[in-house]
């Protein structure tokens, strides 16, 4: 296989500019596409945003039901704050408002307290007055037959005036204020968030990652050629996700979440190419006997050089690319849209950072040649120098790595039973995770629509939408006395009067509970479903939204993860020859990620860091945040994994003992995956640095899963493990050493 990817490396090498054309072009195609988009519609545009749920479930078929029975278009909802429903003068006031608004093109109704007659006295006004009669609601309701243009249109015109009306209001109650929210607005508040999210992050993590390069290579050209690709890589994730929002609903934080993906792993390979190609040009250049030598080579010391990268390196990234994918399509496993999503999205960003270190790495790396090896301008500051030799990479086959290796190998048993208690110590956290499925309670404390949904959840108690809601399949009459049982129940606060839906019947039930996805309310989709009905019910919510992801997520988790491990095992052996070093990649994996997972309820859920990071926590973890993370780090871990073994595995094919193979393997390797990781680090804490809790809590899990692999696992477990299983490391069963020999993926 290794002559594919020196084929690979020849023709790319011979056609350099050609190739750095064709990519430039793919990057400037991409980022126009997924910026100014097609038709007018971008990425952006066309993402959507919603709590999670499982098509064909209990709650989705209310949900649907609800759906098709509400014949009413899109509405906008003003909450005054700091106004007397009852002042004549304020009334006087909204006259002209209510007019203004319902000559807005495509209001149908414009709806307050004032505008009924008796004003705020009339009982049907209750909804829209306050608790405290300490303000009112003006609801905006649009014409359903409204073209998309027509409503985004209408609905701006709404939000305007909606906006003003706090300043029409100021002569008849001073001190007046006002916040406009919608679904709408929600949906838009969410898709912008991500977007300024998207920018920040990566106006944070390319610089620095950019600073880590310079260092780890000693000079500013090797180092923009990870970067170059980080770019490329990123452009085409975008495009992709835009076609790929023409096939599947894709929610809001797949962009973010999948882009840092892209961009961490086409560093980790941009940045092996080029220490490779750098190591084996130096081999070349240090075996020429003088200068007219070197010249007489020119051009073929560097074609060879790339020949052998490709072999080495790029088998290696693509290995890593491969378990990588396979981690992250383990996601399409599962029945819920959004975990597919990301499933797909995320193998789609995995090939195109493959496809850039495998045909941009090499012509950028013929374009640059020998310069690569060169003294870079920096080592002519004199403090920078002596730190850049210390930190840039080199070709000793002794340094920091064989040290902590060698110390490690003189006490393997202590070391792996210390990382073990450690590791189980950041996971103890996990023992009390608690699920959830938010909605706008990921939008930062600061949003006006969080706020808004608040202050209708705490003043306007009988205009916001239970926790619970029971869709009855009956008539009204006996919807009405089953209603009774409803209230009875455990943490019941109270029951709403069951309302016509269409050919259905709704009953409100709001459990005794402030948050409508906490235990509480769980616990009262759950008994009302146990509940005997005498006609066919349907209960939907925020909590039997939960309660069914939840479900669907456990009944598939034990085929994705058999089918995760099962082709994990089966690439390490073909690259391996072994089957406990699979085995042992699957174990010290899994350890990872529960210290990782661990802490992230320690920070997230029980509400530490939050002065930090910046955050309001919700009680508990997204749902699909565990999964996400348990996916994306397993396959960051294996990344490291294949990098680590690809350069041991070298020493022991070449007759290495064991232990040596092991030590010298992490001398060559551990400086590429600290830095890689580190890199990979800075990445997923720039995107922290963003608004959206999603995010954060992605973004901080993975980087946090990162730093325990590539420390803990990567620079003591492993060794550790390896050295305390010797030559048992590279065992097989005869009839699979026999397997390896003919199929077997090697150098």
């Amino acid at each position: 296989m290794a002559d594919v990817f020196v084929q690979i490396g020849r023709i790319v090498a011979h056609r350099p500019r050609l190739t750095v054309s064709v990519w430039l072009v793919l990057v400037v195609l991409g980022y126009g596409f997924a910026v100014v988009g097609v038709h007018g519609e971008n990425l952006f545009d066309r993402l959507t945003t919603g709590a999670p749920e499982v098509p064909g479930s209990q709650s989705a078929q209310g949900r649907a039901i609800l759906d098709d029975a509400d014949e009413s278009g899109a509405s906008l909802t003003l909450a005054l704050q700091g106004v007397d429903p009852a002042d004549a003068d304020v009334a006087t006031a909204m006259e002209p408002v209510r007019a203004e608004l319902a000559a807005i093109d495509g209001v149908v109704a414009v709806i307050d307290p004032l505008g009924l007659p008796g004003g705020a006295t009339n009982p049907a006004a209750a909804p829209l007055v306050a608790n405290d009669g300490d303000g009112f609601l003006v609801v905006v309701e649009l014409d359903p037959d409204l073209t998309d243009a027509e409503q985004a249109d209408a609905l701006t015109a709404v939000h305007t005036r909606l906006n003003q009306v706090p300043e029409d209001l100021q002569d008849a109650a001073p001190g007046v204020t006002g916040l406009v929210g919608g679904t709408a607005l929600i949906i838009d508040a969410i898709t912008e968030q991500v977007e300024t999210d998207l920018r920040t992050g990566e106006a944070i993590a390319l610089p620095i990652a950019l600073i880590i390069m310079v260092f780890v290579f000693g000079g500013f050209l090797a180092a923009s050629m990870p970067m170059a690709g980080a770019i490329a890589s990123i452009a085409g994730g975008l495009a992709s996700l835009l076609g790929f929002s023409y096939w599947i609903d894709l929610d809001s934080s797949v962009v973010n979440i999948v882009t840092v993906l892209g961009l961490g792993l086409s560093i980790d390979y941009g940045l092996l190419m080029v220490s490779r190609f750098r190591e084996e040009l130096h081999k070349l250049v240090d075996e020429d006997d003088g200068r007219s030598s070197r010249r007489r080579r020119g051009d073929g010391a560097v074609l060879t050089a790339i020949e052998h990268t490709m072999a080495t390196a790029g088998r290696t990234v693509t290995f890593s690319a491969l378990t990588v994918a396979i981690s992250i399509a383990g996601l399409l496993v599962f029945e819920p849209p959004i975990l597919r999503a990301f499933g797909l999205a995320g193998v789609a960003v995995i090939v195109v950072a493959v496809l850039s270190a495998l045909t941009l790495m090499p012509a950028l790396l013929a374009l640059a040649g020998r310069r690569l090896i060169r003294p870079s301008i920096l080592d002519r500051v004199p403090g920078l120098r002596t730190v850049l030799a210390r930190t840039a990479d080199v070709q000793t086959e002794e340094g920091v790595f064989s040290r902590l290796t060698g110390r490690v190998q003189r006490r393997p048993w202590w070391v792996l039973g210390g990382t073990l208690v450690l590791l189980g110590v950041l996971a103890v956290p996990l023992a009390h995770l608690e699920l959830r499925n938010s909605t706008t309670e990921l939008l930062p404390a600061g949003s006006t629509q969080r706020e808004f949904v608040e202050l209708l959840a705490s003043d306007y108690t009988a205009a916001s939408t239970p926790a619970v809601t029971v869709v009855a399949q009956s008539s009204l009459e006996e919807a009405t006395a089953w209603a009774a049982t409803l209230e009875e129940l455990d943490g019941v606060d109270s029951v709403d009067a069951p309302t016509p839906v269409g050919s259905y019947v709704t009953i409100g039930v709001r459990p005794a509970s402030d948050d409508p996805g906490d235990a509480t309310s769980r616990q009262v989709v759950q008994e009302i479903r146990d509940l005997d009905a005498p006609f066919p019910t349907w209960v939907v919510g925020q909590a039997a939204a939960q309660i069914d992801f939840t479900d669907a997520v456990v009944a598939r988790a034990p085929f994705a993860v058999a089918i995760v491990a099962l082709a994990t095992f089966v690439l390490l052996f073909l690259m391996t020859g072994s089957v406990v070093v699979p085995v042992k990649a699957l174990v010290t994996s899994a350890l990872s990620l529960a210290a990782s997972l661990g802490v992230m309820v320690w920070v997230f859920q029980d509400g530490h860091l939050t002065g930090l990071l910046d955050f309001t926590p919700t009680g508990g973890i997204e749902t699909y945040v565990v999964v996400l993370v348990i996916a994306f780090g397993f396959g960051l871990a294996m990344d490291y994994e294949v990098f680590l073994l690809s350069r041991i595995k070298e020493l022991v094919d070449a007759g290495v003992p064991n232990d040596d193979a092991v030590r010298l393997g992490m001398q060559r390797s551990g400086r590429i995956i600290t830095s890689a990781a580190l890199i990979v680090i800075v990445v997923f804490a720039g995107f922290v640095a963003g608004k959206l809790l999603v995010i954060k809590e992605v973004g901080f899990s993975l980087a946090f899963a990162v730093l325990i692999d590539a420390t803990i696992v990567r620079l003591l477990l492993v060794p550790a493990t390896m050295t305390v299983l010797g030559a048992r490391n590279w065992w097989a069963p005869r009839f699979l050493s026999r397997l390896h020999e003919r199929l077997g993926i090697i150098h």
